[in-house]
């Protein structure tokens, strides 16, 4: 696998894309740490998200009320949202 900075990455992006057109992996780093990884498409197969499936939710209609997101929210469901809370249970005590 090539490693190689961003900066090289930036300059040298044609040649890296040829690497990867041919099979290699090349991995991108910020300094010595990996930001991210070039790998050809058949590689990164069934990795990526599945695709968005329309009516794939239809089944939640009837069950969650359409004012649902119009309601104001508890005291400590604005605070979780406000971030005054780092996990759920932690009552910022």
């Amino acid at each position: 696998m090539t490693v190689v900075t961003i900066e090289r990455a930036t300059a040298d992006l044609a040649d890296l894309l040829a690497r990867v057109e041919a099979g290699e992996e090349v991995l991108i780093t910020r300094g010595d740490a990996p930001v991210a990884k070039l790998v050809p498409v058949e590689a990164a197969e069934g990795t990526l998200l599945p695709r968005r499936v329309p009516g794939a939710l239809a089944h939640l209609r009837d069950k969650i009320p359409s004012d649902l997101f119009l309601q104001p929210m508890s005291e400590d469901e604005l605070a979780a949202w406000e971030g005054k809370y780092s996990f759920p249970g932690d009552n910022g005590e």
